[in-house]
């Protein structure tokens, strides 16, 4: 899975925030955000924690395991099937048996192909998911950062050292369930226009 674009657009939440989004009234609950002018979030506990990233990796692993009884399914298929060709190589002509053989062998490669094609669109669903949410999270985190007097936030993960008071993750997660919640209530992302068709 490339990670890349995700990692660019965590470290994008820091350069977001600082930049002082227009505030938006949430009905979040009281919260005792720390006041510092630099404040932490931990990114891969918002994705594990949230009811929004929990939300997020249920589906992928409910779509993971489809595909890989699917998969299983197709194994087994494909298994009887060369059992049952390799039977019947005794009792038929050399140049027939060959062009069954080559009509298996591309079969085989085209389910494969076909797999492995939903396995990335698999993945590339969940990191699209995955920076959907962080989209979604960054006015929220902007809200505590206006809250704390603070001037940015930054990922945990690209902190070296700092002060325990400083990490409103706990908060970040408990603000974002109250107005994300599991995401199901936001719009649906903007999908690009298909091509020979206006914007």
């Amino acid at each position: 899975m490339r990670a890349a674009p995700w990692h660019r657009l965590a470290r994008g939440v820091a350069l977001a925030v600082m930049l002082a989004l227009p505030a938006v009234a949430q009905d979040g609950p009281a919260l005792e955000v720390p006041r510092a002018p630099i404040l932490m979030v931990d990114r891969e506990r918002l994705l594990v924690e949230t009811m929004f990233g929990q939300a997020v990796e249920a589906r992928f692993q409910a779509s993971s395991k489809q595909l890989i009884d699917e998969n299983l399914r197709l194994e087994q298929a494909l298994e009887s099937e060369e059992r049952d060709l390799t039977d019947r190589r005794a009792t038929l002509p050399a140049e027939e048996f060959q062009k069954l053989a080559a009509e298996f062998d591309a079969k085989t490669e085209a389910i494969r192909a076909a797999q492995d094609a939903k396995s990335r669109a698999l993945t590339n669903q969940r990191e699209q998911d995955r920076q959907r949410f962080l989209q979604a999270a960054v006015p929220v985190l902007g809200d505590l950062m206006q809250e704390s007097g603070a001037v940015a936030i930054f990922d945990k993960g690209i902190v070296i050292l700092s002060l325990r008071g400083v990490d409103i993750t706990d908060e970040a997660i408990a603000r974002i369930d109250t107005v994300l919640g599991d995401g199901t209530n936001l719009p649906p992302p903007e999908t690009a226009p298909e091509a020979g068709t206006a914007p």
